[in-house]
């Protein structure tokens, strides 16, 4: 059987994640060892909390290098929600702040950006809007799926690689695609049957 090593650097979200594997019957590890992650078929990682304090736990864990030349050898990772912000180039999060450069494009506020009447962060369910046809994450989705979201920043980047949006006084950025690396700003593990079925088609890549 296949498996997912979930990335384990101190601020990510392992319990429900683990919980949702599980559930679609998929074998998964939380790690922080670099042998687990090469064994592994794909790599997720979670994310929650600040961006700063985030990509500077990653690095201290010295599994950086290891992810990338994982995914240059095509394992497909996922980012989710903090996660996702971290595959980017660079991070406005109280300051500026590099990203780990895989998709191109950066992580901005959403205060600013959406009506002042609307409340940041940006907490509960959104419609997900898919953008690319193709995307196979997406291929048991309806045009009606839902998925939840919990958080005050979004990711700015070309069209070409974002997959789905969800109306947030604007177009938020929900998932995008680069390759074999994946990102999704919304929490699949907490999206119910939607975030399920994603989860299912990301561990059968």
């Amino acid at each position: 059987m296949s498996l997912t090593a979930i990335i384990d650097y101190g601020v990510g979200n392992l319990f429900s994640l683990t919980q949702s594997l599980k559930a679609i019957g998929s074998d998964a590890v939380v790690t922080n060892k670099e042998d687990e992650i090469r064994k592994a078929d794909r790599i997720i990682l979670p994310g929650v909390g600040a961006f700063e304090d985030a990509v500077k736990k990653l690095y201290s864990t010295g599994l950086v290098q290891v992810i990338m030349n994982e995914v240059s050898n095509g394992k497909p990772l996922l980012g989710i929600c903090l996660g996702m912000q971290l595959l980017f180039d660079k991070s406005f999060e109280y300051g500026e702040h590099k990203g780990l450069g895989l998709i191109p494009g950066e992580v901005v506020p959403l205060e600013g950006a959406i009506n002042p009447a609307l409340k940041v962060p940006h907490i509960g369910w959104n419609k997900l809007n898919k953008t690319d046809i193709d995307e196979p994450l997406f291929n048991n989705l309806t045009q009606d799926s839902y998925v939840y979201y919990v958080h005050s920043f979004y990711a700015k980047t070309d069209k070409q690689y974002i997959t789905g949006v969800s109306e947030y006084g604007i177009e938020v950025t929900g998932s995008v695609r680069y390759k074999n690396v994946i990102g999704m700003q919304f929490h699949p593990e907490k999206s119910g049957r939607t975030g399920l079925s994603i989860l299912k088609s990301f561990c059968d890549l």
